[in-house]
């Protein structure tokens, strides 16, 4: 039935592999402390790949402060819904070179059928998609097409609203197809139907003025250090379950994972056990989880015998749908105030906030996703929560009500995404393009 549609994307597969290697071999890490201009270089390198593949009206969309994002368009014809495309071109820090099976994390490599590299799936890989898709139908959409590549998503869409607000109209569209998410597991389609939220802060400690010498002292005066770590020892109970009182939690719907399973995704140690309560994929998708994910301390190869007199960290809470989220980063910091031991004084920095989100997975356009994600990969689609937050689904949803928002992607559960070896799986980038293909046409036609 979408023949046309499949020779047409095997034929610019190769192209597209190659602007896709072009375009993590770009180290547009966002995060501060690293080159803003390579931000740069990338967005104007996809702005490139826009123009060839057609699309019009293409620009840098820019807010004072803010990495670049991208647009184009493409018209359709009369009637024709509108659809926007987005997806992001900067990506994580690679971490230590160490801990890559390849030479280099941006100099991409292939491996039993993947490509490995840093953005290859978080998500370089949904630009592609994209490119695609808009490829696939040879310059004539069935549908009006925008595409937008934001250049912020890795730090927490920081200027997002600030571009929905400047760029709103631009941006208007009756289907938004965010293609930042991941299939369940390699070659099975999936359309992510819920996203924890996000609240974190900066708990610091301190019981001293200055060190002291750990050998007069220590066993009499506390060092804030010890009293930090207790204190960030309160946010789980024995069981690993959170600990912070008032917190959302329900219960996901069920999809098969077991405990060995997820074991071997994570790479964990041998004798590692899991924490928490209810089944896994709740764990994952719908209940609150807290983790500390920096501390600020003299490292082991700097210790002296001192008592050390102030200690830094960071903490993260993800949020289940339908959570506060002002209300659990309040709770977070109560909590940690009122846990510190021993008279030390406290102060907690409140950080980033993204909402939690649900989305309504029922209507036309997610009968034509459905229907082509089964053309494409000849099965029918798995739907799944995520763990993760994408604070940018609800800023969509709240700025385009009438909009229809759907959350696919490309990596699957070999990805690693944020993690070193991040990697895409090339056949199912090849199924992913004609699926998004096919689902403009139906689009179309619905």
């Amino acid at each position: 039935m979408h023949d046309d549609l499949a020779s047409a994307v095997a034929a610019h597969l190769p192209r597209l592999r190659r602007s896709l290697e072009d375009l993590v071999r770009i180290p547009s890490v966002s995060a501060a402390g690293y080159d803003p201009a390579q931000v740069r270089r990338s967005a104007a390198a996809t702005a490139e790949l826009l123009r060839e593949a057609g699309l019009r009206e293409v620009r840098l969309l820019e807010i004072n402060g803010a990495h670049p994002a991208v647009f184009g368009e493409m018209p359709g014809p009369e009637g024709a819904p509108t659809v926007l495309l987005y997806a992001h071109h900067d990506v994580q820090p690679p971490g230590p070179a160490a801990e890559w099976s390849i030479a280099n994390a941006f100099e991409p490599a292939e491996r039993d059928g993947r490509l490995y590299g840093r953005g290859a799936g978080d998500d370089k890989a949904g630009i592609i998609v994209h490119l695609g898709a808009v490829l696939a139908h040879e310059g004539r959409p069935p549908v009006r097409v925008k595409v937008l590549v934001e250049g912020e998503e890795e730090i927490g869409s920081r200027h997002l609203e600030d571009f929905l607000a400047q760029y709103h109209e631009l941006l208007a569209a009756d289907v938004i197809v965010i293609a930042d998410s991941a299939n369940w597991r390699t070659g099975v389609p999936t359309l992510t139907t819920s996203l924890r939220g996000l609240a974190d802060c900066i708990i610091e400690v301190r019981t001293l003025e200055h060190a002291v010498h750990s050998g007069e002292f220590g066993g009499a005066v506390p060092d804030a250090l010890t009293a930090l770590v207790r204190t960030l020892a309160t946010l789980h109970d024995d069981a690993g379950r959170v600990a912070v009182p008032g917190l959302v939690a329900v219960e996901a719907p069920p999809v098969d994972l077991t405990d060995a399973e997820l074991l071997r995704q994570v790479d964990a140690v041998p004798g590692v056990e899991l924490i928490g309560e209810g089944s896994l994929v709740s764990r994952l998708w719908t209940r609150p989880a807290v983790s500390v994910l920096a501390l600020d301390a003299p490292p082991v190869a700097e210790a002296i015998n001192q008592l050390v007199p102030v200690a830094r960290a960071k903490v993260s809470l993800r949020l289940a749908p339908g959570q506060d989220v002002a209300a659990a980063r309040a709770a977070l910091i109560h909590h940690l105030e009122s846990h510190v031991p021993w008279g030390a004084q406290v102060s907690v920095t409140p950080g980033s906030m993204g909402e939690p989100f649900a989305l309504a997975t029922s209507g036309p356009a997610y009968e034509a996703f459905r229907s082509a994600f089964a053309a494409a990969w000849g099965r029918p689609t798995v739907e799944m929560g995520v763990g993760g937050s994408i604070p940018f689904v609800a800023a969509f949803a709240a700025r385009y009500p009438d909009a229809t928002i759907l959350l696919t992607g490309i990596a699957d559960d070999k990805s690693r995404a944020h993690g070193p070896d991040e990697s895409v799986d090339l056949d199912d980038l090849r199924r992913g393009i004609l699926a998004e293909a096919i689902a403009l046409r139906l689009l179309a036609d619905a």
